[in-house]
């Protein structure tokens, strides 16, 4: 008896409309939570942008990374469809995922990253903007825990794409805009160090850049107290 087998003859590429739409709602969701004013902002915020569009341009466009990677990929593993929307999951395919790679392990964890990634750009945002409005030097809030947290969370998101979808030029840019936003959280420091003097360099020396200490957790109330009480 023959089995009959079912196939999705639906294109899984070159669905260029959801590559603009993905892009529109990621990039303005970010800009929501972003809000960029200066110079700078714009820079970080943009490039952010282009790693999403050269993201949705592979998960919806030209999947450029499995043409490339084809080869390979179909000789280690030959009962993949490769060219199937699912098997843009490399890792969850690499890996064996046998069920829906939507529910696979990496693509959980990848939300979890850039929904964290989200809530610290939208944290920090409003917690600067407070404090610019007052011209003060925000040390409370997230800003106790970490120096740059709007940068931090453009790299967890950044991030939890990777793990959803990682392609070639995306694992290209994500190094490259670590590196950027590094230079930029540089760049601010020198300018708040020279508007609050020793103020900052007081609190850059109790607080970490981008990856919170263990004894910033405990230190943290203790300076929130102190800022309330001036």
């Amino acid at each position: 008896m023959t089995k009959a087998i079912l196939q999705d003859h639906s294109p899984a590429y070159g669905l260029w409309f959801l590559v603009i739409v993905n892009s529109v709602i990621f990039i303005g969701f970010a800009f929501a939570f972003f809000k960029p004013h200066t110079g700078r902002d714009w820079r970080s915020f943009g490039a952010f942008s282009a790693f999403l569009v050269a993201l949705f341009a592979e998960m919806y466009g030209f999947p450029l990374t499995i043409y490339v990677l084809s080869g390979w990929l179909q000789s280690r593993f030959p009962n993949v469809d490769w060219f199937s929307h699912d098997a843009g999951h490399l890792l969850e395919m690499i890996f064996g995922w046998q069920a829906n790679p939507h529910a696979g392990p990496f693509h959980v964890l990848s939300f979890l990253f850039i929904g964290a990634g989200f809530l610290l750009i939208s944290v920090g945002w409003k917690a600067l903007y407070q404090g610019q409005r007052q011209h003060q030097l925000v040390t409370t809030g997230v800003y106790g825990y970490m120096r740059h947290p709007q940068y931090v969370g453009f790299i967890l998101v950044m991030f939890g794409f990777l793990l959803q979808w990682p392609t070639l030029l995306t694992l290209t840019m994500f190094p490259v805009l670590v590196f950027m936003y590094v230079r930029l959280a540089r760049v601010e420091e020198r300018d708040a160090a020279a508007e609050f003097g020793s103020l900052y360099e007081r609190y850059r020396h109790d607080v970490a850049g981008f990856v919170p200490r263990l004894s910033g957790f405990f230190s943290a109330p203790s300076r929130r107290a102190a800022n309330d009480e001036e």
